[in-house]
């Protein structure tokens, strides 16, 4: 009886953590946002402004079939070890090794 009391007072109790971290006003999560903005912005013009200021002779047509290429390819590899990671979490092969489990 006394244990399940105390199991019972345990899951009412708010954890330590949550304590400890205040709750986002709307002002803050505003100003968190445009400063997310801000720095989105300023990252892309100066991708632009750099893509832009490039001197130098057009890049060829193979170029853009390697770069193309390696985009793509990149991508297909990126995709498929995120599935293989997703498919070894879901069927257990992530788990530790049991030895009580094993026949022998």
């Amino acid at each position: 009886m006394a244990t399940a009391r105390k199991a019972g007072l345990a899951a009412r109790r708010p954890q330590p953590y949550l304590l400890r971290m205040p709750k986002l006003s709307t002002l803050g999560i505003v100003a968190l946002v445009a400063a997310l903005l801000v720095i989105l912005l300023a990252a892309g013009w100066f991708a632009a402004h750099a893509w832009i200021s490039v001197e130098g002779p057009p890049m060829p047509a193979n170029g853009y079939i390697a770069m193309t290429l390696g985009i793509v390819f990149s991508l297909i590899l990126g995709f498929g070890l995120m599935g293989l990671v997703f498919y070894s979490s879901r069927h257990g092969y992530d788990e530790p090794h049991r030895a009580d489990e094993e026949g022998d």
